[in-house]
């Protein structure tokens, strides 16, 4: 497999699979043991020259299964996995969930300090980790992380191992999976035990759990059918460029294929250019991607890609993560032939809360309507339903199928989030006539960057360590590709010699590369309210 060093699993070529389930649960990993009976011959993942059939993938999952029950992975534990998008993501993924434990992906992007800390949050026991490469050692970090972790005991790189020193060979995922029988029962599961705990932020502090129920997941998956109108006996093909371990590229790409009998072609990183080969060479049907992806797409079309052969094959596009903006929509629609539909969710939602449908008009800048089992409503401060006159401007609240159980070991934030069953998301939006929704504003601080979510608070208590930073504010300033950039505004200590590009470079080490602060700008002072607050709106 090209540019990933040894990664291959030895996906054996066997016919073996397992019988769906008689479990009347909805257990995730249903959706895989019943596509895989169904279509075994079927095309699940195609990477580079490889491709993988159902029986192929639900095998490989039945040995990851195998793998942990034979390490003491017992019902209930949590197994974190960090991995990009490549073959080993979803028979590890789909393993986990067979073994009776819950998943817990974790962005590939974080640094050891950063993977301790969720290894510790989340309890987890075990740990898969993608080695990566010199430009992204994900191995390494994890490594690092997993050996400060105070629980976790399980360790296994994807890879070689020849980056990683005091690896021992069972922790060479490849070797550990071999020998493992290719059957697996299945351990059942209630609909509202926890299938993924999903970290997000919040203003407030350090990253937190959105702990998924089995029942949340598998409902957003089938909510599919009626937003996309899937025909299992005409294969879609998947493009999946948005990171596995994300909700959307996870929930809705992934899980979506896997369900419907869809094929998922892999993209590590993505590459506009070489996302369009792979549309034309592959046929995809379905495409998922946040603004700046549809951008890149735009941008990437010249005389040599054969237009005409690709719009004859793409039937859905879908957008999520932040705002679309019209003129996109428009040149998309233009140079492809196909609307962009756009739809809202959070992790805490699992994650699609509203969507625009497939075959009816979209309105340009909406998210949509809420999904069927979905209510949505717009709530003032205290909870209390804002007047439902077009245009007045409220939170979203969500209730339904779709709502998390609450976040892991946090009682205080779960309620606070969680009222009677309705989750409020932070979001501000107003409502037209007709139901559909409108983001206005995001109530919290946080920063959508290419689509990555980061919270300023978590980056200003790391960056007040720094010996010359005395106060920090973090803010979002507009960036014509990513939407924003991320930008600390620093008060430094008096005498302090540090430059704003070598803070900047320390901020590099500190944090995931989608976080770090691009922009440094040192201040004289902040602007505040009477009560000592920072009027971050006063700064850009």
């Amino acid at each position: 497999m090209r540019g990933f060093g040894v990664v291959a699993t030895r996906l054996h070529r066997s016919q073996a699979w397992t019988r769906r389930q008689s479990s009347s649960t909805r257990n995730v990993s249903g959706l895989l043991t019943s596509t895989a009976s169904r279509y075994p011959a079927r095309t699940a993942i195609v990477f580079g020259g490889d491709q993988i059939s159902y029986a192929e993938l639900d095998a490989a999952s039945n040995r990851v299964a195998n793998l942990l029950i034979e390490h003491g992975v017992r019902v209930g534990d949590n197994v974190a996995l960090s991995c990009p998008n490549i073959p080993q993501f979803t028979p590890i993924y789909f393993g986990i969930l067979k073994a009776g434990a819950v998943v817990v992906p974790l962005n590939v992007l974080l640094k050891a300090r950063e993977i301790a800390y969720h290894l510790n949050d989340s309890d987890a026991t075990a740990y898969f980790a993608f080695e990566g490469s010199s430009e992204l050692p994900i191995g390494r970090e994890a490594w690092s992380g997993f050996q400060a972790a105070d629980r976790a005991t399980q360790f296994f790189l994807i890879g070689s191992g020849a980056s990683v020193d005091g690896l021992i060979p069972d922790q060479i995922y490849a070797a550990a999976v071999a020998g493992q029988p290719e059957t697996f029962e299945t351990v059942e599961r209630a609909d509202d035990d926890t299938a993924v705990i999903l970290y997000t932020s919040g203003t407030a502090g350090q990253p937190k759990g959105a702990e998924l129920r089995h029942r949340n997941v598998y409902d957003n998956v089938q909510a599919g059918v009626r937003l996309f109108e899937p025909d299992p006996a005409a294969l879609d093909v998947y493009l999946c460029v948005l990171p596995l371990f994300h909700s959307f590229g996870q929930v809705v790409i992934q899980n979506g294929a896997i369900a419907f009998g869809g094929t998922l072609v892999l993209q590590p990183r993505f590459s506009a250019r070489e996302a369009l080969q792979l549309m034309l060479e592959h046929g995809v049907a379905f495409f998922g991607g946040v603004p700046t992806m549809y951008w890149g797409l735009l941008e990437a079309l010249d005389d040599s890609v054969d237009v005409a052969r690709l719009v004859a094959k793409l039937r859905i596009a879908v957008s999520g993560g932040s705002a679309l903006p019209a003129k996109i929509h428009q040149e998309f629609r233009k140079r492809f032939g196909v609307t962009i539909l756009e739809g809202y969710g959070l992790s805490e939602t699992s994650p699609v809360a509203s969507f625009a449908k497939y075959g009816e008009e979209p309105r340009v800048g909406s998210i949509g309507r809420p999904i069927a089992g979905v209510r949505m409503e717009l709530i003032n401060d205290d909870w209390s339903d804002l007047d439902d006159t077009p245009g007045a401007v409220g939170e979203i609240a969500i209730k339904g199928h779709n709502v998390m159980q609450g976040y892991y070991k946090r009682p205080e934030a779960t309620s606070e989030a969680i009222n009677q069953g309705w989750f409020r998301t932070g979001d501000l939006a107003r409502k037209d006539a007709d139901g559909f929704y409108f983001i206005v504003d995001r109530s919290k601080d946080m920063i959508i960057r290419g689509g990555f979510t980061v919270y300023p608070r978590e980056l200003e208590e790391v960056l007040m360590e720094h010996p010359a930073v005395s106060l920090v504010a973090v803010i979002g300033v507009p960036h014509l590709s990513h939407g924003e950039e991320i930008k600390a505004v620093v008060v430094k200590k008096a005498g302090d010699c540090t430059t704003e590009a070598e803070l900047t470079a320390w901020g590099k080490e500190q944090f995931a590369g989608y976080k770090y602060p691009r922009i440094v700008e040192f201040v004289d002072a902040l602007p505040m309210t009477s009560t000592g607050k920072i009027l971050k709106r006063k700064l850009s």
